[in-house]
């Protein structure tokens, strides 16, 4: 079993976070987006999407996307839960992951990807203004976020999760997409700086 990552991509670092809290030591093994490395005709294969991480089972299956990944450990490894228990508290981490996914998450990524010109071999065709339309949903999210940590403690509720791992990947990312956050944003900026200690928040 091994996991197949980009070192500085936003996702692998997800996965990575992920199993460090879980206590889970998988080996990893790195290969370079930004080289063309995911376009081969063999990684390919293990993944159509062209995109990593990917976790490769001792049977050769291949299991692709962040959130399916971590959920494959979840199930084995149950403790610390950190996509939810009860079906309550499941639906509402997934509901909550799901939002920083698609509200913050990708909107940095539209951002970074479609106006960086260091992205272009790979974000093709570039669309500048559709870089500069994903910024104010960046604050938007982060304005939602804010008001959700002024109730609670974590953005799912009161324990940390795969939600909280999510954002925090996505406001990192946001540096190398030269965007600003933390004007305005003070429940954010709580909640960043107690999660960015955690020792996991470095894998």
């Amino acid at each position: 079993m091994r996991i197949i990552e980009t070192r500085k991509a936003p996702n692998p670092r997800r996965v990575r976070i992920f199993l460090t809290e879980k206590g889970i030591e998988i080996p990893f093994e790195g290969i370079d987006l930004m080289a063309g490395d995911l376009k081969t005709p063999e990684f390919t294969a293990i993944n159509p999407m062209q995109r990593v991480p990917v976790l490769l089972l001792d049977d050769g299956t291949a299991i692709a996307e962040s959130v399916a990944i971590c959920r494959y450990f979840e199930e084995l490894h149950p403790e610390p839960a950190l996509l939810g228990r009860g079906a309550a508290g499941r639906a509402n981490v997934e509901m909550w992951n799901r939002r920083v996914e698609q509200g913050l998450f990708a909107a940095v990524a539209h951002v970074f990807r479609h106006l960086n010109p260091k992205m272009a071999h790979l974000e093709s065709p570039q669309v500048a203004p559709w870089g500069e339309a994903n910024k104010p949903k960046v604050h938007w999210m982060l304005g939602l976020l804010d008001e959700v940590l002024a109730r609670h403690h974590y953005i799912a509720g009161e324990d940390y999760s795969i939600a909280d791992i999510t954002a925090l990947v996505a406001i990192d990312f946001m540096k190398p997409a030269h965007l600003e956050w933390r004007d305005g944003h003070a429940n954010v900026a709580r909640w960043h700086d107690e999660v960015s200690v955690r020792p996991s928040a470095k894998a």
